[in-house]
């Protein structure tokens, strides 16, 4: 089986400080000399660019929604589209993928309806199951932690003897983490089929990826483990594709030369805050902000794809209002629903309510009752 570094793929240092990332594309979406385009139709390659451009929309939507009062507080991923929908889409329907509270693009690649995903970010339990794609794991909210559950889920697949991999998605602040090294170091120690993407975004909160770590990169971390670790410009779709593809066959070829785990480090950027909590210009200037807004993912993609034919400006144009009319449809949908039940937090938690907890449930249906459905978005 070929490496990365024996395929088209080329690592430059064209226009970042840090070398060795793998790029097919440039800053202004145009195949770089001695790249070459990933095993993708031009019906995959479009269907990449509008999930990419739905992403981006109910992200904008989303964070204006939550400032209306209309959404809990919301982690922000515009910026991240690629390494979230060019990864997912490099996975087969019977890989489970395990990710935090920001992957929100992943479920729509994964099949999950818009309006569910924003059902989920109001409270409401997400349905089992998708319309096909990749198995999605409940969405982690502290640092870290579901990289032993992606872990685990390898290696039973493993023993089941499937033809299935585990991909977990986390930032560059969980690479701080002791749960970080126990799923690398147990994966590498028994060779297990997973991908370990880390989407350094370049902040942790407001903790900048120099103060995270003194490793040069974060992807050299795998050396550790005795398994490979990728740099990637996860501001290229196409790349990450690219990687997160061969990352997933090397998984599951028992006579690889390598061993099986992958660690990748998608290079990119979160154009806004951490959270809707936050407040990002304490912390980071325009410059900056304005640097990777220049290497935008959707934008390289459609210069890409209008370059070479694969799409006209009619065609794009189509593709937004389509996008529009999806978003602004899935909001309503979303919001003419009853509110998710309070009862349900206290649900699978224990097979009998201890007195505390039963305590804790009658007190949030007197507050249910006096303040109604806008509770559980407060």
């Amino acid at each position: 089986m070929s490496t990365i570094r024996d395929t088209d793929l080329i690592r430059t240092n064209d226009y970042a400080e840090d070398s060795g990332e793998v790029r097919v594309l440039d800053p202004d979406g145009r195949l770089l000399p001695g790249a070459t385009e990933p095993d993708l139709s031009d019906e995959a390659l479009v269907t990449m660019y509008e999930a990419m451009k739905t992403a981006r929309r109910f992200d904008e939507r989303a964070v204006s929604w939550q400032r209306q009062g209309r959404l809990a507080t919301y982690a922000p991923m515009s910026g991240q589209e690629a390494g979230q929908v060019a990864s997912t889409l490099a996975l087969a329907d019977e890989d489970w993928v395990f990710p935090t509270y920001r992957e929100h693009a992943v479920r729509l690649v994964a099949g999950f309806d818009l309006s569910d995903i924003l059902r989920g970010l109001m409270g409401a339990e997400l349905p089992a199951g998708t319309a096909g794609g990749p198995t999605v794991a409940p969405e982690a909210i502290p640092i870290a932690t579901q990289l032993p559950h992606a872990t685990g889920a390898a290696m039973a697949a493993r023993h089941r003897g499937d033809e299935s991999i585990a991909l977990t998605h986390f930032g560059d602040g969980a690479t701080s983490e002791g749960d970080f090294h126990e799923a690398l170091n147990f994966a590498g120690v028994f060779d297990a089929p997973a991908v370990y993407l880390c989407h350094n975004n370049q902040w942790a909160i407001s903790v900048p990826r120099a103060r995270q770590t003194a490793s040069a990169t974060l992807a050299q971390k795998a050396d550790a483990y005795g398994f490979e670790g990728i740099r990637v410009d996860g501001m290229d779709p196409l790349a990450v594709y690219s990687v997160v593809r061969y990352a997933r066959e090397k998984a599951l070829d028992p006579d690889a030369e390598d061993l099986r785990p992958t660690l990748i480090e998608s290079v990119e950027y979160r154009y806004g805050a951490h959270t809707t909590a936050d407040d990002p210009d304490v912390y980071r200037d325009d410059e900056e902000v304005d640097y990777w807004r220049d290497r935008d993912p959707i934008d390289r993609l459609e210069t890409f794809l209008v370059e070479t034919g694969r799409l006209d400006e009619a065609e794009v144009e189509a593709i937004d209002s389509r996008v529009d009319e999806r978003v602004a449809a899935a909001i309503a949908e979303a919001e003419s629903r009853p509110a998710p039940d309070s009862d349900g937090l206290f649900e699978h938690v224990h097979e009998d309510l201890p007195p505390r907890a039963v305590e804790q449930r009658e007190q949030l249906r007197r507050l249910r009752d006096r303040h109604g459905d806008a509770l559980l978005r407060d």
